[in-house]
């Protein structure tokens, strides 16, 4: 058997429509009236809203989180399974249900919260670098207060996250082929987010975590484990912590992983791993009839 890994988008790869042809299948239905029941909004309306609504934090993630949990309910339902799950930042979320760590509603109400934390964050700022100088970007982060590395995506693409003015210094600083400020709330994944970070461990104390049945890789630690308890602190420091997808990407075949499948619209991740890994075979999951028949 080809060892598989199922991997999850985050914030960014949404896309409006996703999910649609979901809304047919009658498991599926049930799910999204408990997702309506917890969220207080419906969404598949939320996902077709011509306003692009779904473009704002607060409506991103529970709408990502939904859609991809639901893919994976198809899966399973079709007797696939993972050897080895990881999420992109908001997808370590579906990772964690997809490994049965919590349950569909469990795992909800953690995004919901996060997603309104993440909203209401307004002093920071966010940039993507693609084709830059590696060693010059981390002398540069080294040598500026109030800002990190938030995603470590792959060789030739990272977002840095910190203060306006630490981020645009940055910018200036480092020579890249692109330099791209992104239209997010704040400077996720960097200590900026503390206080976010304390207001939702609150919410995180009263889910319970079982023990995965395939192991995790986390964005704070790309080390493989199913320890529910561990896997709850590694969640503990996402907030603030740097994505290390590119070390996620290093470990697939490192582990014996030799397709990895990326599960929800878009195909980012599986771009940001053929430029890592590129002995890898990648497939993508966007819509229903994409499913294995």
């Amino acid at each position: 058997m080809t060892k598989t890994a199922w991997v999850f988008p985050g914030q960014g790869s949404q896309a409006i429509g996703m999910g649609s042809d979901l809304v047919a299948l009658p498991e599926a239905k049930a799910k999204f009236e408990q997702a309506e029941h917890i969220l207080g909004w419906s969404v598949p309306e939320l996902c077709q809203s011509a306003d692009d609504q779904l473009s704002r934090t607060l409506y991103t993630q529970p709408c990502l989180y939904v859609v991809e949990s639901l893919l994976v309910d198809q899966l399973q339902a079709r007797g696939q399974h993972p050897d080895l799950v990881a999420g992109h930042s908001l997808g370590e979320y579906v990772a964690l249900y997809a490994a049965g760590v919590f349950d569909f509603a469990a795992g909800l109400q953690l995004v919901k919260r996060r997603a309104e934390l993440m909203d209401q964050a307004s002093d920071g700022m966010m940039a993507a670098l693609i084709g830059f100088d590696r060693d010059q970007l981390d002398t540069q982060l080294q040598q500026t207060a109030d800002v990190v590395l938030a995603n470590d995506n792959n060789s030739g693409q990272v977002v840095i996250s910190g203060t306006p003015a630490a981020v645009e210094s940055v910018l200036s600083s480092v020579k890249a082929k692109r330099g791209v400020k992104l239209n997010v709330s704040g400077a996720f994944h960097s200590p900026l987010m503390a206080d976010a970070a304390k207001e939702f461990q609150a919410v995180l104390d009263t889910v319970a975590f079982q023990a995965a049945k395939v192991p995790v890789l986390s964005n704070v630690d790309p080390t493989p484990t199913t320890d529910a308890e561990l896997l709850k602190q590694r969640l503990t420091q996402q907030m603030t912590g740097s994505v290390r997808w590119r070390e996620i990407s290093l470990q697939f075949p490192e582990l014996g992983i030799e397709r990895v499948i990326e599960i929800g619209p878009g195909k980012v991740l599986t771009g940001l791993i053929k430029r890592t890994s590129p002995s890898l075979a990648l497939e993508n999951i966007t819509a229903v009839a994409e499913l294995p028949q």
